[in-house]
C-alpha cells in the first residue's frame, strides 16, 4: 500500500533523492575505516560488527529521524525505534561487512522506506564504487554512476535458466536442506559466480547479472533491494514466490523476468 503524497508531505520520488543523499553521506563516513584499522567484534550469530557499522548507522538514524520525526526506523545494529503503525525506514549501514573488513570495495549501503510493511522506496550506494541504485513505488529505478551519469536501470529479459547469470553471496549460507535446491540451480544455469552481498542486486537491476538466489537473510539486508529489482523490471519474493515484507523470512530469490522466476522456483520448492 504506497504511502500518500498528502500524509507525508512530499512525493517518494523526493523521499528517494533525499535517502541518496543521506546514503552517500554516510558512505563517506564509512569510508574513513575502510582498509584502516577498525575494531571488530562478534555478534551472537557470529557475524562480524565494526564501529564503523555503529557510526553509520547512527548517522543515519540522526539524520532520518531530524527530517521524519514521526517515522519509525529498524536497523540492523540498534534494532527498531517509532510505533509499530508508522511509516519506517529500513537501515543497513555496512552491507557486507565480511568484504570491508578484508578490503574488498564490494559492500553497501541500504536504506528502504516502508509502509504496511511493503516497501515503497529503496537506495542500494556502494561508497567505495560511487554507484547507486535509487527506485521509489511507480517510479522506476535509476543507475547512478562513479562519472556522475545517470540512466535508467532495466533488468536483462533472460527467460531460461540454461541462459542465466547465477549470484549468490556463498553457498556456504545455505543449510543442509537448502543445498539440494541451491545446487539445482546452480547445475541448470550458464554461468555461476559468488559474492557481493547487496551488489548482486543491483547488478541485476541493470541487466548485467540474471538470477539471484540466497538465505539467511534479515529485512534490513532485503527491503531495500525490492524496489530497486521491481522498478527495474524483475522480480523478487521469498522461496514460496510470496512478495517481500517486514516479515518475510531468510529466503530471497530474485530474477530478470516472470519466466526466469518461475523456473527457478520450480526448483527451489522441488
Amino acid at each position: 500500500m504506497p504511502i500518500s503524497d498528502a500524509k507525508i508531505g512530499q512525493s517518494l520520488a523526493e523521499m528517494a533523492e533525499f535517502a541518496r543523499g543521506i546514503a552517500q553521506e554516510a558512505g563517506e563516513k564509512g569510508l574513513e575505516w575502510f582498509r584502516k584499522p577498525v575494531a571488530i567484534d562478534l555478534k551472537e550469530d557470529q557475524s562480524p560488527v565494526t564501529e564503523a557499522d555503529r557510526a553509520v548507522e547512527a548517522l543515519l538514524r540522526k539524520r532520518l529521524g531530524a527530517a521524519f520525526p514521526d517515522h519509525a526506523i529498524l536497523g540492523e545494529e540498534f534494532g527498531r525505534e517509532g510505533g509499530a503503525d508508522a511509516p519506517t525506514w529500513v537501515v543497513d549501514p555496512i552491507d557486507g561487512t565480511r568484504s570491508f573488513i578484508t578490503g574488498w570495495p564490494i559492500w553497501g549501503t541500504l536504506l528502504a522506506l516502508t509502509s504496511g510493511g511493503q516497501a515503497q522506496l529503496g537506495v542500494l550506494h556502494m561508497p567505495a564504487l560511487g554507484e547507486s541504485w535509487v527506485a521509489s513505488h511507480g517510479g522506476g529505478c535509476r543507475f547512478f554512476s562513479a562519472t556522475g551519469g545517470v540512466t535508467k536501470a532495466q533488468t536483462s529479459g533472460c527467460q531460461r535458466l540454461s541462459e542465466a547469470r547465477f549470484y549468490t553471496t556463498s553457498p556456504d549460507y545455505f543449510d543442509a536442506a537448502e543445498q539440494v535446491a541451491y545446487q539445482a540451480i546452480r547445475d541448470a544455469s550458464l554461468v555461476q559466480r559468488f559474492g557481493g552481498d547487496c551488489y548482486s542486486y543491483g547488478l541485476l537491476a541493470s541487466g548485467h547479472i540474471d538470477l539471484v538466489v540466497e538465505s539467511r537473510l534479515q529485512p534490513y539486508d532485503f527491503m531495500t533491494l525490492a524496489p530497486i529489482i521491481e522498478e527495474a523490471g524483475g522480480v523478487i519474493t521469498d522461496w514460496q514466490g510470496r512478495p517481500l515484507t517486514l516479515a518475510s523470512g531468510e529466503q530471497v530469490i530474485a530474477a530478470a523476468t516472470h519466466e526466469l522466476h518461475r523456473e527457478a522456483l520450480a526448483l527451489l520448492q522441488g
